[in-house]
């Protein structure tokens, strides 16, 4: 039997379109504080970082504490946004992703994991609008990491996994999660339909469907 592998989901911009969602809580957490919003483009691009990260991202001239309450308003806005269940559909799953998910968990010798800036709330909610529970054998969150692109939650996966680096990628849409996934020793995939310039991405293999997925993760782990 194949030595055992670990594919690490990124979660916005790779397995969900959030967009919507990012910009529509962004747009509140910057009213809040009476500040002018910012372009589409601009907002995108902090996709993948720790709430803290972002805003001080977006933000440099604001003090510390505007920015936490920014990352208050944001996390308010964006309850308000799922509905009074939770459960509102804003971020619906790409094209493939789904069928993609559940073919690598079919396989013996692969397992699943998480490595997202959502919170622990927010994988949770997102998991259980798509039916995806029990897919993901190691869910690493903004909530006890740091953020990307700090190795951190890609090294507790695979601790946690007990599976060896070379048998490892990391899928992700941004520079973040590349730098993440070759900080921890790990393949690295990139797609190209997610918030950063595919050109930006910087990726071992960049895939521009999931269709493409399997064969990615087999020539990095060498099981082709």
């Amino acid at each position: 039997m194949p030595e055992l592998r670990l594919v690490i989901f990124d979660v916005d911009g790779t397995l969900v379109d959030s967009q919507a969602e990012i910009m529509a809580a962004m747009t509140q957490a910057f009213a809040s504080e009476r500040l002018p919003m910012l372009d589409r483009p601009t907002v995108l691009s902090i996709v993948g970082l720790s709430l803290a990260e972002a805003f001080a991202v977006l933000c440099p001239n604001s003090e510390s504490a505007q920015q936490t309450r920014m990352v208050q308003a944001y996390k308010d806005a964006f309850n308000d946004l799922r509905g009074a269940g939770g459960n509102a559909e804003l971020s619906p799953m790409f094209d493939g992703a789904l069928a993609a998910l559940h073919l690598l968990h079919t396989q013996d010798d692969t397992l699943l994991a998480v490595a997202t800036g959502k919170s622990k709330r927010g994988l949770d909610k997102m998991i259980e609008r798509h039916g995806l529970e029990g897919l993901f054998v190691s869910q690493q969150v903004a909530d006890f990491h740091p953020s990307k692109p700090h190795p951190a939650m890609v090294l507790t996966a695979l601790s946690e996994t007990g599976v060896d680096a070379g048998q490892a990628v990391m899928l992700g849409d941004t520079t973040y999660d590349m730098d993440m996934g070759r900080s921890a020793g790990v393949g690295t995939i990139g797609v190209s339909w997610g918030y950063h310039k595919v050109a930006d991405v910087n990726a071992d293999i960049v895939i521009d469907s999931f269709s493409e997925l399997p064969d990615a993760i087999d020539k990095l782990t060498g099981h082709n």
